[in-house]
């Protein structure tokens, strides 16, 4: 294939591959109600599973959204599941305290082995399967660091890692961009559009009106609690839980301070040839590297197609655009794919925090979870579960991530003008192998 030729599939599409499968759901617009026990902004997997807590406890439950039913990041992810916390232990410590930093990464580990029970208990049909994760070394600095954080994992806080390297590593990965390696046993993997329809119906089935296309304009506060305004109405609520991590807007101007909207791109492969993925994958693991922009990848679930994302430009960009340079990254890690289209190139907003951890609280009476940075299928899933839960009044609702602070930062509004600076700069770094 010469460099000018053209990369994409004949049937290319500019929409999630998880899409294929799992067509976004036509739901109607039905009747608001005049007023619920609790509205919930957000449609995803926070959303809907704060919502099934709450329609099964009794609650009456209005899900709003301003798209499609999980139109957002929650059926546009890679479909990796891992214990969700970026910052380690001596990281947060040095910011909490240890008893803290602990209470927060048990919540990773807790998070990680409930998603996995959840799925079972509800049979909800998605794929799920624990394969582990890769997590390789772009340099060799950057592998004894890994190594060492393998070997010093704190006692009640293990993670079951091992390092890989040389032929090790060849046998898990069928490339030499690498100089080594951690692999995490019990990350897993599932097909996010088909978990979230699994989500979907049974929150419809505990009761919730799921209203798709209807944003949420402005919230004010009334006595027994808030009025939604919305172009088909306004609605009443008792409580409001506000669920939209990467796509949180106008009417919810202090949360919006605190999360960054980041673009996150992903394309999918046209079917490898026959035994190829064998070759490249033999242990069809997810892998992530140590860049700091970071590119993730995976098999699909039918071991056909790589499913490959990452950031490839300072400021958010058109999929079409996207995905030839997502595209040249798959090929510089693996020369075989030289030939490869592409079928399927899309992106979605992920929710940064300045402190790279997620955050669940309740502000000015409103309940919310978000900001899981990238790393959200297990962290947004127990969190908004958590949410449900602290609604009722359960104290199985607590978490460890309650009594943290919510930091912003002075200018900042909601629209992240520091990011193509940012971005920039770690590229650089990334470049030089620091």
């Amino acid at each position: 294939m010469t460099a000018d030729a053209d990369i994409f599939t004949d049937d290319f599409r500019a929409a999630p591959y998880w899409w294929d499968g799992t067509p976004r759901p036509d739901l109607g617009q039905p009747q608001l109600p005049a007023g619920v026990d609790v509205a919930v902004i957000g449609s995803g997997y926070t959303g809907l599973h704060a919502a099934l807590q709450t329609s099964r406890g009794g609650r009456s439950t209005l899900v709003l959204d301003a798209a499609d039913a999980g139109w957002g990041c929650s059926t546009r992810n890679g479909g990796q599941i891992s214990t969700s916390i970026k910052p380690d232990l001596a990281t947060l410590a040095r910011r909490h305290g240890t008893a803290t930093a602990r209470a927060i990464h048990a919540e990773g580990h807790a998070a990680l082995d409930w998603i996995g029970r959840f799925i079972t208990a509800e049979s909800i049909d998605c794929d799920f399967g624990v394969v582990g994760h890769l997590h390789a070394a772009h340099n060799a600095a950057a592998f004894a660091r890994l190594a060492a954080e393998v070997g010093n994992e704190p006692a009640g806080l293990e993670t079951g890692a091992r390092v890989v390297e040389g032929a090790a590593l060849r046998a898990e990965l069928g490339t030499d961009a690498y100089c080594g390696g951690v692999v995490y046993p019990r990350h897993a993997t599932l097909d996010p559009g088909r978990y979230h329809q699994g989500l979907l119906e049974r929150v419809a089935a505990a009761g919730a009106t799921i209203a798709p296309h209807t944003p949420v304009t402005a919230i004010a506060r009334e006595a027994g609690g808030f009025r939604l305004s919305t172009p088909r109405g306004e609605i009443a609520a008792r409580d409001v839980i506000i669920a939209t991590n990467g796509y949180t807007g106008a009417p919810t101007p202090w949360q919006r301070r605190r999360v960054i909207p980041i673009g996150s791109y992903m394309i999918a492969t046209e079917p490898l040839a026959p035994g190829l993925a064998d070759e490249l994958f033999p242990t069809g693991r997810t892998v992530t590297d140590t860049r700091k922009v970071v590119y993730y990848y995976r098999l699909s679930p039918d071991r056909r197609r790589v499913l490959f994302g990452g950031r490839v430009s300072a400021g958010e960009t058109d999929p079409r655009l996207s995905a030839p340079l997502l595209r040249a990254e798959l090929v510089r890690l693996f020369p075989r794919l030289r030939d490869i289209r592409v079928s399927h190139s899309w992106m979605g907003f992920v929710g940064y925090t300045f402190d790279t951890l997620a955050h669940a609280g309740r502000h000015d009476g409103m309940y919310y979870a978000m900001g899981y940075c990238g790393s959200g299928v297990a962290m947004a899933s127990y969190l908004g579960m958590r949410t449900g839960l602290k609604v009722l009044g359960s104290q199985e609702g607590r978490t460890g991530f309650d009594e943290l602070s919510f930091p912003t930062r002075p200018l900042y509004s909601g629209r992240p003008w520091f990011l193509a600076a940012s971005v920039a700069y770690y590229r650089w770094r990334d470049r030089l192998n620091l």
